[in-house]
């Protein structure tokens, strides 16, 4: 094969002789490997190897009307991309599951109004095939906007505003958040505070939901704050509920950042964690690991997120109906309760 190559670039046809399957297979394998056999793909991936065949993405796109490209689409502030780990981990697993589909993962966040009319107008363009909608907000019509212009679309969490009209890959929030509750009482812990995301996210509702009903009679509306996920506002919410009463023997936070931002506060008020108060957060993000004192957390299934809304994504681009998931989340126990 590399002597009849020589002085020209490797083609779908001497893939397949190579493979000792046909061009069709081959074409399969490439852009995304439906309806091909696991003996049959690795064959392709193996003489994709051997002969050094690259795939022509523009003359690709010209004939198919596809720009071979997803966009990763992030509607909140800047500073979160950056300050919450969560975004890098569902990056990460995006991009690898892009890669081996031959295709491209394109960045977008919109914090503002003229940024989400910009990038509207973009995938409009079709300057991508389809969108991975990292956060959503019930008080938010973009996702409305994003849907009427025809985008395919798979959200990152529910869509608590089109429920049902848009497809998603969710865990189950509401489950982690009594799994991390009944934890925390099961520990004796009593009088237990909990900081919530934002109430028109998935992640903020249902958490505080599953929150509550595992508290039953013993939940007390005095010991729930908010904040927007990052740590700051975290610091914030155990700020004002520390200024409301000292009678708290245990914090879970709708995520590590916020976990962390509660921590330093209890710091800096001279309470140890988790003698003083025990502090538990969600997520599992890098942060938790790392943090000290390590953080016990409720674990997401990054990398099968990733995964699922990937392969979600591209089925609806090939005229898939999609569908909701939801995946299940574990508890990690660790120092800081």
């Amino acid at each position: 094969m590399g002597q009849s190559t020589a002085g020209r670039k490797p083609t779908i046809r001497d893939v397949a002789a190579a493979a000792g399957v046909s061009r069709g297979t081959v074409s399969r394998v490439i852009n995304g490997g439906h309806w091909v056999s696991p003996d049959a793909r690795a064959a392709v991936e193996d003489a994709i190897r051997r002969t050094g065949y690259t795939a022509n993405h523009h003359a690709r796109s010209l004939a198919t009307g596809r720009a071979g490209s997803l966009a990763f689409l992030l509607t909140e502030p800047h500073h979160l991309l950056f300050e919450d780990p969560t975004y890098a981990l569902l990056l990460r697993g995006a991009a690898e599951a892009l890669s081996k589909r031959s295709m491209t993962l394109v960045l977008l966040v919109a914090g503002t109004e003229d940024e989400k009319a910009n990038v509207l107008e973009y995938v409009r363009a079709g300057h991508v095939d389809g969108v991975l909608l990292i956060s959503s907000h019930e008080s938010d019509p973009f996702l409305g906007r994003m849907r009427e212009a025809g985008v395919p679309i798979v959200c990152s969490g529910l869509p608590l505003a089109l429920a049902g009209q848009v497809p998603s890959v969710a865990i189950d929030e509401r489950a982690g958040a009594r799994e991390m509750t009944r934890y925390l009482r099961e520990r004796g812990h009593r009088r237990i505070a909990h900081i919530a995301g934002p109430d028109d996210t998935p992640g903020g509702r249902f958490r505080l939901e599953g929150f509550r009903e595992q508290m039953g009679e013993a939940f007390a509306p005095e010991l729930v704050e908010s904040g927007d996920y990052g740590r700051a506002s975290g610091a914030a919410a155990m700020s004002r509920l520390l200024a409301r009463t000292r009678d708290i023997d245990a914090v879970f936070a709708a995520s590590d950042s916020m976990a962390a931002g509660a921590i330093a506060t209890l710091r800096r008020e001279g309470l140890r964690v988790p003698e003083d108060v025990a502090v538990a957060g969600f997520d599992d993000s890098g942060l938790a690991e790392t943090h000290e004192p390590a953080l016990t957390t409720i674990r997401q299934p990054w990398a099968r997120i990733s995964e699922e809304m990937v392969a979600m994504v591209v089925d609806v681009i090939g005229g898939g109906a999609g569908r909701e998931v939801t995946l299940p989340t574990e508890l990690v126990v660790r120092e800081s309760a």
